[in-house]
């Protein structure tokens, strides 16, 4: 015969039930709001054959708005209509950033074959998109919601982008499984990360909560596979590389080539003025 269960445990759970601050479906609803608006932004995302009908898109768009207003009651610092109207308004904005990530990988990755392609397949620019959205809930100081935005897209790729991160225009990522990037990075334009990179802290402690605790990347530089790019003073300059694999504690000159110490000799870069980094 089983032991029958501790009343006092029993009664420690039905409050913890009835402290919940949300739906108990938030999860869900946090991921209903990011496929329609996704949805509605690129019809790679929709669920369904779409009508190239404006009428149609506004629905989708009030469809939207209701959605977020049940997922923003009281987690932000105004009413919830009023954040949703407020990221309704930086749809336009956040379409056409996205747009430009999208022309950036095909750009740069051989293997895309076009703009389709990207949007349909590749985890980087799904990640991307997602971010962009999340960030735009960081900047109005609304909780949880953008963090679980976040963890949906880390389940699903392995790249972990934390909402405050800020990230500039056509940002492209390759593969991506393995990346993280912390709250406080800043990320210039025209940046390219390939998988398992880490713009990450050098120090974890409590105490450094709100500070700048993560590295600032310049506009125009490539980030090779295992870099790890750590300290909120570390700031790589524009148009450097940074090779796999290294491990960076302090800032990096722009136009640098930074790489492990390789046995095997290695042609120097045409640009005399190109700073080459051993490390």
């Amino acid at each position: 015969m089983s032991t029958p269960p501790d009343p006092a445990w029993l009664a420690e759970i039905a409050d913890a039930r009835r402290a919940y601050p949300f739906p108990r479906t938030y999860r869900l609803l946090v991921k209903q709001v990011a496929r329609t608006a996704l949805g509605i932004l690129f019809p790679h995302y929709h669920g369904a054959e779409v009508a190239g009908d404006p009428a149609e898109v506004a629905r989708e768009l009030a469809t939207l708005r209701s959605l977020l207003v049940t997922a923003l009651a009281g987690v932000g610092p105004e009413p919830a209509e009023r954040l949703a109207d407020r990221f309704l308004a930086e749809l336009p904005a956040i379409r056409t950033a996205l747009l430009r990530d999208a022309e950036a990988i095909r750009a740069w990755d051989p293997a895309a074959e076009n703009l389709h392609e990207v949007l349909l397949a590749y985890p980087g620019f799904f990640a991307i998109a997602v971010h962009r959205m999340a960030h735009s809930f960081y900047r109005m100081r609304v909780k949880i919601f953008p963090r679980l935005l976040a963890a949906w897209v880390h389940a699903r790729t392995a790249i972990d982008i934390h909402p405050g991160a800020q990230v500039g225009d056509s940002f492209a990522i390759d593969h991506g499984t393995g990346i993280v990037i912390g709250e406080s990075a800043t990320i210039g334009d025209r940046v390219k990360i390939y998988q398992g990179v880490t713009l990450g802290a050098l120090s974890v402690s409590k105490a450094l909560a709100g500070a700048k605790r993560h590295p600032t990347i310049g506009n125009d530089v490539v980030i090779y596979a295992g870099a790890t790019i750590l300290g909120g003073k570390t700031e790589i300059g524009d148009g450097s590389v940074i090779g796999g694999n290294t491990w960076i504690t302090a800032s990096v000159p722009a136009r640098s080539v930074v790489t492990h110490q390789d046995p095997v000799t290695r042609a120097k870069p045409a640009d005399p003025e190109l700073l080459d980094f051993v490390i």
